[in-house]
Parts: C-alpha cells; structure tokens; sequence
C-alpha cells in the first residue's frame, strides 16, 4: 500500500504512543457525562464534567494550548495547561503525548473543570486526557485566514458522497438534512399509528416483480434453483393483507429498481406505502395533504418550505386537476377518445421521442412529462389518469376511460400516487394480459401477470385506497435539496477510480499546466528546472497514466492535460 507523507508520520506516532505503553485504542467504555451541547446549556463555573469527542483545532501557547472538542453535538472549547496536566517534574503527558503525538482528527476523552476565558468563551479545563483512537488519514479540514475567507473545503460532491463519514466530520451542517429525514419518517409513523394503521413488512427478493412498472434487478437463489427479483414495489403483498383482514396497513420500503441514475433518481430507494381499506382516492386525497402538513411543521416547524427559487407552502388543500385538462392546458391537444395511432402522432409533432413499443398510456405519460409536469409548483393533485396508465387501479366511477388515481406534483415532481384500489379479479387480469402484450411488444418495464395476486383478488378485497409516497424526494423538498444524493447517507456510486500515485516531477508538472494549460514544451521545460533526464522520466510517467498529451503542430510542440 503505498502511503502518503502524513500517513507514515501518524504511524509512527502510533507506534511511539505504543512505546510509552500508551493503547491508542483502548477496550474499556469511557465514561462520558456531558455532550459539548449539554456543557454549554447546562453550565456552572467549576463543575466537573467528562466529555469525548474527536480533537478539530489546537492553538499551540508554550506551556498552555486551547483546542476545539467535536462531539455528535457540536464542538465545545478546551483548555490544556502542562503544569495541571503534568502536576510532578515528568511532563511527557503534555510535552510529548499532546503536543507531539496528538493530531487533529483524533479521539480523545477529557476530564475537567468548567470556567469562562477572558474573552467569555465556556471552556473545558483539562485536568486528564486520554487517547479512544489514533487517526491515521489526515481530515480534510478547511482553513480560515484573517480576513475569513474559507480554503481547501471538502466540497467535492463525488468525494463528499464517496467518503460521506468524512462529509459528516468536516462539514457538520450536512447532519442537519439526516436529522429532519429521521423526523420526516417519525412523523409519518405518528400520524398512521395514531390513525390506527400498523406498519408490516413484505419480502425485498420476490419471485415475481410486481407492483409497478420498472426495469427489476434479477438474482439467483441456489438451493431452490429459480431466480429472484429485487422489490419494485410493495403495493402487491400489502393488498394481501388487507385481503387477509386488516383494516390499514403501511410499511416504508427499500425498492430497487434497475434504470438511469440522475439527480432525482437512486438505484436503490425508499418509498412509503399505506393501503386502507373501505376507502377511495377522494377520501386518500384529503387524507395526504393533511399529513403532509403535519410532516412538514414536524420536520420544519411551518408549511412552506425553500426550494431553490420557489416558496412552496404544504398546508391543506392542495389544488385538484385532472390530466386530461392539464395536457389540455399546456399543449392544446385533448386526449380523450384518442387512438394509439392519434397520440403517437401527436406526441412525435411536440418533439417528444417516441417508439413503438409504446402503447397509450406511455404516449400519455410521455406527452403529461414533457409539457406538463414542471409547470406545476405548488403541490397539486393530478386526478383521473387514462386506463392504459394505471394497470392496478380501478375504473372511473363516471368515465371508463379512466382510472381513480391522483399523483401528487410540487415543484415539477412527483411525489404521491395513490388509487381507488382496483379490487374486480377478471378486470385486473384483464390488465395483466394487456401489460403482457406491451412487454411482447418491447416495453421492459411492463408489468408481469401475478397468478398468486390474481388468486387473493378472487377470494375478495374490500374497497380500499393505497398511497405510495417516494420519502428520498420529500425529503429533498422539505431540506432544499435539488440532488438525491445530498439526502442519502450512501448514495449509488461509480466504481472508484485507482489512484495514480505521482513522483514529485510529475506533480511539478502537473501543477504548472494546472496553472495554465497548453504551454510550449520548452518553456514548460525550463520552468520546472528539472535536468534532461528528470523531465524525459516525469513526462513518460504523465503520457503513460494519460494524464498529459504533446501536441505537434508544424515546429511547434504544447504540452496539454488529457
């Protein structure tokens, strides 16, 4: 493994703190008594406290340092004085262990006495430190000059996702997002279990991927020798148990679905799924503006919320429209009574991209997405959505053509979508049949027939409403958040890319053509200083990781990054 500077200079502290029978990992609980946030709220002058945490900054005084403690929560001021630490005439604690052996980035436990500095700052007076554990990379801290400008900060979004633990540590503030997702989630499970509801689980590998309709990930199981699928969706087990006999049931579930990753879209993520029985999407309507209200006062302490240059204000009611007007509104084009033929010709005369595994209700899809859904900012509902859209819902009670469903739009997204559940078996086989037919045809996200479902229809489900909610895009919302991966603790990734280790010639180089790419060779040359030899190394080195390129042109040779 090959090490850099700093990383062979930690281990060798390591390694001497072991010298001076020192355990840089110790086995035993410390035993802490206060968070830096309870020293601060809770604080006397002179009492004892035992706090933890790891070291972020130390202000070298001689004989005396202050240092800054972070904890889970926040950071807390602490004052190191040798001869308080050291009482006799051996003073290796303070002279060697601290001040020498300790890094930034390390877990240290402390005991001491509170007092105020002369400048009103709470601090922690050390009267005994001991090591919890060694780092052994450097933190990517950043760095303040006089004039407060910020230097070298962690603000890479591949490497903040990549090394979110390292996120956590050095940008403090993005924990904030992780706790109002917690609270999210806690208020949805209030506002269900109060309403009488009970959270069940389902399977995660299924033997038919059910539910809605997505490109699966497959797997193999061994010992039964079939293969299995990764959770689409829920919907299918839930409608089992209210076929089974309960009244209402939900459950916040990982899905996986196997398609593009952007900024609104994980592989893996997390949705929430509430089946009611006796109900219909009206009753589910006012039934999902009132908890989005509740969820966001929990989570926010209001109803509106910041989302890039929108305000957007979740208290109830929320607008209706119906998909038909909405297409109707934006485009001029009426959908109702169309032909297949009729839609994809029309969507083709939008400029939309269309092909012919296409049937009706993705040629709606597609026309509503293109030209309809980012004009909607404030949270309105999307009611009455054509049949061919919604395979797993019931028909219109007033026009065949359509199905009882809503989705629930803000700021150009889905967010909600829920149905009259569709409960006729011979309809819903029906429905099956012609999602066959479209996978025939192509589409690899139609839906696969599901004969076990099929057979629980037959022995009777209740009226029942569902609501899907997707929790990663509320989240966003509600934290002001345009990228899913700002709302995952560990989003889906590249694979990591090796690092190519560098000689000091190389990052010479490097650092010149960084300063100003496409430079003449020999001037380039002559500002690195290196001897023939040296330069000949350093630039086979750069063309074989292709980090660099010559480009000849006539007599002229530049030196450009690849």
């Amino acid at each position: 493994m090959q090490l850099s500077e700093q990383e062979i200079i930690r281990r060798d502290k390591l390694n001497a703190l072991r010298q001076l029978g020192i355990d840089p990992y110790p086995a035993n609980l410390y035993p802490v008594s206060h968070t830096s946030k309870q020293v601060k709220e809770q604080f006397e002058e002179g009492k004892k406290v035992t706090v933890a945490g790891r070291l972020m900054s130390v202000r070298d005084q001689g004989k005396a340092s202050f240092a800054e403690l972070q904890d889970s929560e926040g950071r807390i001021q602490l004052y190191f004085n040798r001869d308080v630490i050291c009482e006799g005439e051996d003073k290796t604690l303070y002279n060697q262990v601290f001040k020498k052996l300790t890094d930034l980035g390390d877990f240290i436990g402390v005991e001491g006495e509170l007092f105020t500095t002369q400048v009103g700052a709470k601090c922690i007076r050390v009267s005994t430190f001991s090591f919890l554990s060694k780092t052994l990379r450097p933190l990517p801290l950043p760095k303040v000059d006089e004039q407060g400008h910020v230097f070298d900060a962690f603000t890479d979004p591949e490497l903040r996702y990549r090394m979110r633990y390292v996120d956590l540590v050095v940008n403090p503030q993005v924990k904030e997002v992780f706790v109002k997702r917690t609270k999210l989630f806690n208020a949805m499970r209030s506002f269900f279990n109060n309403a009488g509801y009970m959270e069940v689980e389902t399977p995660v590998l299924q033997s038919i991927p059910g539910g809605a309709s997505a490109r699966p990930f497959i797997t193999h199981h061994n010992s039964l020798d079939i293969p299995l699928y990764m959770r689409i969706a829920n919907e299918l087990y839930l409608k089992r148990l209210i076929v089974g006999g309960f009244d209402g049931v939900y459950e916040f579930s990982k899905n996986f679905r196997n398609e593009g990753m952007d900024r609104t879209h994980n592989p893996e993520f997390t949705a929430m799924e509430i089946y009611v029985a006796y109900k219909d999407y009206n009753w589910m309507m006012k039934f999902t503006e009132n908890l989005l209200e509740y969820c966001a006062i929990q989570v926010n302490g209001t109803t509106e919320a910041t989302f890039g240059e929108h305000k957007v204000n979740f208290k109830a009611p929320y607008a209706r429209v119906t998909m038909t007007d909405a297409i109707k509104q934006f485009t001029g084009f009426d959908i109702s009574g169309k032909t297949e033929a009729e839609l994809f010709e029309a969507a083709k005369s939008m400029g939309i991209e269309v092909n012919d595994t296409m049937g009706k209700g993705k040629l709606i899809d597609e026309i509503f997405g293109a030209k309809c859904e980012g004009n909607f900012i404030q949270p309105t509902f999307i009611t009455d959505y054509p049949k061919e859209m919604s395979p797993l819902c019931k028909s219109h009670r007033d026009n065949p053509e359509l199905t009882e469903r809503f989705e629930l739009m803000v700021c150009g997204k889905e967010i909600a979508n829920a149905y009259s559940e569709l409960n006729d078996p011979i309809d819903q086989r029906e429905r099956f049949e012609a999602q066959l037919a479209l996978s025939e045809r192509g589409d690899d996200e139609a839906m696969f027939i599901d004969q076990d479902f099929l057979r629980a229809l037959e022995y009777g489900m209740p009226p029942t409403s569902g609501l899907g909610i997707g929790m990663d895009r509320l989240i966003m919302f509600l934290t002001n958040n345009a990228s899913i991966q700002e709302v995952l603790f560990f989003p889906q990734m590249r694979p990591e890319k090796k690092q190519i280790e560098l000689s000091e010639d190389e990052k010479l180089i490097i650092g010149l053509l960084k300063a100003e790419n496409n430079q003449a060779l020999g001037t380039l040359k002559e500002k690195t200083g290196l001897s023939g030899k040296k330069w000949d190394a350093a630039m086979k080195g750069l063309a074989k990781h292709g980090l660099t390129k010559v480009v000849v042109e006539g007599d002229s040779k530049t030196v450009v990054l690849n």
